[in-house]
C-alpha cells in the first residue's frame, strides 16, 4: 500500500519557474495515479493545488512564508506538525532543505550539484546556503530523489553519499502546454516580439552564468556576421545576474537584432520555441534540463551542450556544442545553413520528448516513498 505523503510546495515561486513546473507536474500526476496525497503550499497557491489534486488535502501556510527566511524557520517548526495533522507517513521536500526533526521518514529532491561544481557562477550568499542545505539533506534524509543519473553520480562523488539511498526520477513535460505550434501561435508570438515573421534564435532561462548567455551572444554574432539576412537573437527569461552579460551586449553590432522580452508566459512558449530557427540553450550544466525537454516537445531544433544530464535528455535528437563562443558559433552556423537537418532534428526531438512523462515520474517518486517507509 502506497504511504500517505505530504508534498511541501511552499518554496514554489509565483512565476512557476523550473521548481514550480516540477512540483505542479508531479502533484497532478500523483493525483492521477491515486496517490494518498496532501500538499502544503503558499496561500496564493491554495486554489491552484486544489484544482490540480481535487482529492488531496491542501493546507495553506501562513502569509509570512512568502519570504524565504520566514519559510525556512516555518519549515523547521511547523511543517512536522502539519505532517502530523494530515496523517502523513512521508514528507517530500522538493527543494534541498529539510526539517531536522520531521517525525516521519523524509524524502528530498536534489536537483543538481552546480553550486558545488561551479560556485563562481552563482551568487556567493546563495551558494553558501544551498551547499550547506544540500549536505544536511543528503546526510539526514531517508531517501534522496534526483532528476538524472548524472546528478546521482555527482552527489556520490562530491558528498560520498550512499548510492543505494538515491532514486532517479526523470522529469516529465506537459504535452498539452508544450506542443508543436500552429501557424497562428507562431505568428502571434513573432508579432509580440516585433519580428513579424523575421527569423530568430530562441534562448529561455535566467540570465545567470551557468546558462552561458554571454557566450551565446558572442557565438551568434560570429555565426551570422556575413549573412545578408541574419536571424535575430531573442533572450527570454526573468531575472538573473551575469557579470559578463553587459560586455557581451555592448559588442553586438548595430545591424544585428537582439531582443530581450523578459518573462514569457507558458501559453506563448510553443510559438516561441517552435517558431525559432533553433532553440539555443548552451548551459554549462544542468541537473536535468527542463527547458531543453520543453523545447523538444514544441518541435524545436535544439542546440545544447554535452554536459552533465543534458545528453540523457537530448539523446541523438538534439545538436550539441562546446560552451565556448567559437564552438557555439560553428554549431549555430551549421544549423542555419542546413534547413533539412534542422527539420530532421526537430522531428526526432518531438518524438523523443514523448518518452518523458509526469506519469512515469510520479511512478518513480511513489516507489521512493515506499522505500522510505520500509527503510
Amino acid at each position: 500500500m502506497v504511504p500517505r505523503v505530504l508534498v511541501d510546495a511552499t518554496a514554489v515561486a509565483a512565476d512557476r519557474g523550473a521548481l514550480g513546473r516540477y512540483v505542479d507536474g508531479l502533484v497532478g500526476a500523483l493525483h492521477s495515479a491515486d496517490a494518498d496525497l496532501a500538499v502544503v503550499c503558499q496561500r496564493s497557491d491554495e486554489e491552484r493545488y486544489g484544482k490540480l489534486a481535487p482529492k488531496a488535502r491542501v493546507v495553506a501556510g501562513p502569509t509570512a512564508i512568502a519570504h524565504r527566511q520566514a519559510r525556512l524557520s516555518w519549515e523547521q517548526t511547523s511543517l512536522p506538525f502539519i505532517a502530523q495533522q494530515v496523517g502523513a507517513q512521508v514528507i517530500h521536500e522538493p527543494y534541498y532543505s529539510i526539517p531536522l526533526r520531521p517525525g516521519v521518514p523524509i524524502v528530498v529532491t536534489v536537483h543538481d550539484m552546480a553550486y558545488f561544481t561551479d560556485p563562481e557562477a552563482h551568487n556567493p550568499l546563495k551558494t553558501t546556503f544551498i551547499k550547506s542545505a544540500t549536505r544536511t539533506a543528503v546526510r539526514r534524509a531517508t531517501r534522496v530523489i534526483v532528476p538524472s543519473k548524472a546528478t546521482r553520480d555527482e552527489i556520490v562523488r562530491l558528498l560520498g553519499a550512499d548510492p543505494t539511498r538515491i532514486d532517479v526520477a526523470y522529469h516529465g513535460v506537459d504535452h498539452t502546454i508544450f506542443h508543436p505550434p500552429t501557424e497562428e501561435e507562431r505568428r502571434r508570438l513573432s508579432d509580440r516580439l516585433g519580428l513579424h515573421g523575421y527569423p530568430y534564435i530562441a534562448f529561455l532561462g535566467a540570465l545567470e552564468p551557468r546558462k552561458n548567455a554571454p557566450n551565446l551572444i558572442r557565438g551568434w554574432v560570429e555565426a551570422v556576421a556575413d549573412l545578408e539576412r541574419p536571424p535575430a537573437l531573442v533572450l527570454a527569461g526573468s531575472g538573473g545576474w551575469d557579470d559578463e552579460l553587459d560586455a557581451a551586449l555592448a559588442d553586438v553590432p548595430s545591424r544585428l537584432r537582439l531582443i530581450r522580452p523578459g518573462y514569457l508566459p507558458w501559453p506563448s512558449l510553443p510559438g516561441f520555441f517552435g517558431g525559432a530557427l533553433t532553440a539555443a540553450l548552451p548551459s554549462r550544466g544542468e541537473g536535468f534540463g527542463l527547458p531543453v525537454l520543453e523545447a523538444m516537445a514544441c518541435g524545436a531544433t535544439v542546440l545544447t551542450t554535452h554536459r552533465a544530464s543534458l545528453p540523457e535528455v537530448g539523446g541523438d535528437a538534439v545538436a550539441y556544442t562546446e560552451p565556448d563562443a567559437d564552438g557555439i558559433a560553428a554549431a549555430l552556423r551549421a544549423l542555419i545553413d542546413d534547413p533539412e537537418g534542422r527539420g530532421r532534428l526537430a522531428e526526432a526531438a518531438h518524438a523523443r520528448s514523448r518518452d518523458f512523462t509526469w506519469a512515469a515520474s510520479a511512478e518513480a517518486h511513489m516507489a521512493a516513498y515506499q522505500r522510505a517507509v520500509e527503510q
